[in-house]
């Protein structure tokens, strides 16, 4: 059983995945050296203002968003790896130029050019994990994925807090090189990664039916659509959680801090591992995505029970931590799942319009939070954690509910312990679609 259990790891094992995960964690740790300083660090680097790198910042992630469908479509023509590995020039190519760019025209350009591959950077990493990787494969990657992106985005955090301690604001220069340096050692790593095909099936056709082809889908809108509802429990902790600390719980700001860590940590310890056990279970994907919203829910529904009790401090604190454990498995759970339900379910094909549309779920949740959280929590702290525990359970139900529509490829990570009673699929996709894909698959 041990020898048949791994000889099925090495069958699926990813040509290049090595490489494949050093890159993602090495370009993790350039990430985490700007982010969490995003508008000192640009502030320093161009010696604008602030103001005006906020504006810059603002319009160009706007613009960044509107060129995602065009990302997309460059998938499906010129395939991932093609257009991951270009990605990752740009960006290399633009911190090694943000030193240069002390005006605002070519901060602007530079900043515009940059964000443009940062905001597509998903869809085409995600896309590429369909080229390379096929059934439990690709579960294994997302986790293995997100895991090391954890990892190193702390990892990035602290080294820049020690270049900052050695060399000043002066650091966030060698920063910016840095990041170059981390994007061009990724790109030339993820080079090495081979895209497969099925035994015996022929080069898929490129689609000719572009988005009007994902807008008849109707499984795939669903599921995006649920994965949206999800999406806005993702943005929570990052946008959500200080407020409500802050106004409603009164509590100091190292809560927030404690937070962070723990999800954090979890994320990057056992995230390969709860994936891992997921995965071995047999569980479909939808299930186990929708389990994930549950324990969203879970957390959120606490949060409500926190807010109304509002024990004394070290109870708080206790209880806040449990919360955040409790929502970072859901995380842990819904992520590596949710995300091989999205690749999985996509014609090959179109597989980039496809992933394209569904990482607008991410992106519309991200910039709807802001304004959705505060309004809510104007009115009562508890009150946006029920819209998001209302959200997750709908999630979760049409997560069940749309799996007899969506192709058991996707639905089973293991073809071969799908019922074939679920391979049909909606019958809204064109007959030139491959038959890795769905019929009417998702993103």
């Amino acid at each position: 059983m041990r020898a048949n259990r791994a000889a099925t790891a090495r069958e699926t094992r990813v040509t290049g995945e090595r490489s494949l995960l050093l890159g993602a964690g090495i370009s993790a740790i350039g990430i985490g050296m700007y982010v969490p300083f995003s508008l000192v660090f640009f502030h320093h680097v161009t010696g604008l203002s602030f103001a005006l790198v906020g504006v810059v910042m603002t319009v160009t992630g706007l613009t960044g968003l509107a060129f995602m469908p065009l990302a997309g479509a460059a998938v499906d023509r010129y395939g991932a790896k093609r257009v991951n590995l270009a990605l990752y020039a740009i960006r290399a190519a633009g911190f090694a130029l943000y030193p240069l760019a002390g005006s605002l025209p070519a901060f602007a350009a530079v900043a515009l050019v940059t964000a443009l591959a940062d905001r597509s950077f998903p869809v085409v990493q995600q896309s590429l994990i369909g080229e390379v990787a096929r059934g439990g494969a690709r579960d294994r990657l997302q986790a293995s994925l997100r895991a090391l992106q954890n990892a190193g985005m702390g990892a990035g955090a602290l080294l820049v807090s020690g270049v900052l301690a050695l060399w000043g604001t002066g650091g966030f220069t060698y920063t910016a090189w840095g990041n170059a340096l981390a994007f061009a050692l990724a790109g030339l790593l993820v080079s090495r990664v081979r895209p497969v095909r099925d035994a015996g099936a022929p080069p898929a056709k490129r689609a000719q039916a572009g988005y009007r082809m994902v807008l008849r889908d109707r499984p795939f809108l669903g599921l995006t659509a649920a994965n949206f509802l999800t999406a806005l429990g993702y943005a929570a902790l990052s946008v959500l959680f200080p407020l409500y600390i802050a106004t409603w719980l009164h509590g100091p700001d190292s809560l927030t801090g404690a937070a962070f860590t723990v999800n954090t940590a979890l994320c990057a310890g056992i995230g390969v591992l709860i994936a891992g056990r997921v995965r071995r279970s047999g569980a479909r994907r939808t299930r186990s995505a929708a389990l994930g919203s549950l324990l969203f829910a879970a957390a959120f529904v606490a949060q409500i029970l926190l807010g109304t009790l509002r024990p004394g401090q070290s109870a708080t604190l206790v209880a806040l931590l449990a919360i955040v454990v409790v929502y970072t498995l859901g995380e842990l759970v819904h992520s590596p799942s949710g995300g091989a339900l999205s690749v999985s379910a996509a014609p090959e094909a179109v597989r980039g319009r496809y992933l394209a549309t569904y990482q607008l779920s991410y992106s519309l949740a991200t910039a709807l939070a802001p304004s959705l959280f505060t309004g809510l929590l104007a009115v009562d702290g508890r009150l946006p954690w029920a819209v998001l525990a209302v959200a997750a359970l709908g999630a979760a139900a049409a997560l069940v509910r749309l799996e007899r529509h969506l192709p058991a490829e996707a639905v089973y990570a293991e073809p071969a312990t799908a019922p074939a009673a679920a391979a049909t699929g909606s019958a809204t996709a064109p007959a030139a679609a491959p038959a890795t894909g769905s019929v009417s698959a998702t993103a």
